[in-house]
């Protein structure tokens, strides 16, 4: 599983259970930083990443 990959099922899974929090999201946008600093993912990928969190 690829990190984008597990990007998008921990969020859509944060979505369908209700815990999408202020503190989750700002968690995982300094995450997502450093994996797209590290090229870990695409800047496309962290757009798409972006859009599921708001």
């Amino acid at each position: 599983m690829t990190t984008f990959e597990m990007l998008c099922r921990s969020i859509e899974a944060k979505k369908k259970r209700g815990q999408l929090t202020q503190e989750y999201i700002e968690d995982t946008e300094m995450k997502m930083d450093v994996f797209l600093m590290n090229d870990r993912i695409t800047q496309d990928q962290y757009n798409e990443l972006v859009a599921m969190l708001k």
